[in-house]
C-alpha cells in the first residue's frame, strides 16, 4: 500500500517538480501537549501546472531522481496564503 499525504505547495521553481509542505501534529511523550511538525517532499507533477499555496494529495513512487520520491495526485481546495 503507497502513503499518500496532503500538504500545500510553497516552491514551483522546478521543471515537473514542486515542493509539497506537509504538517502532522504529534503528542509529547512525557508532557502531552500536541504539536505541529513540519515535512518537506519533492513530489513530481507529470507537466500539469500548479502554483505555490495550492494543496494538493500526494502519493508515494519509485525513486524518480535523488530527492523526488513522491507524484502529485491532485489538488484539494483552493489557492491559499502563504505566511
Amino acid at each position: 500500500m503507497k502513503k499518500i499525504l496532503e500538504g500545500q505547495i510553497v516552491s514551483d521553481k522546478m521543471i515537473n517538480t514542486v515542493v509539497v509542505k506537509v504538517e502532522t501534529v504529534k503528542v509529547h511523550p512525557k508532557y502531552r501537549k500536541r504539536y505541529r511538525s513540519f515535512k518537506k517532499f519533492k513530489a513530481d507533477t507529470a507537466g500539469k501546472a500548479f502554483q505555490i499555496g495550492e494543496r494538493v494529495i500526494i502519493e508515494e513512487s519509485r525513486p524518480l531522481s535523488k530527492d523526488k520520491r513522491w507524484k502529485v495526485l491532485r489538488r484539494t481546495e483552493e489557492k491559499e496564503e502563504i505566511k
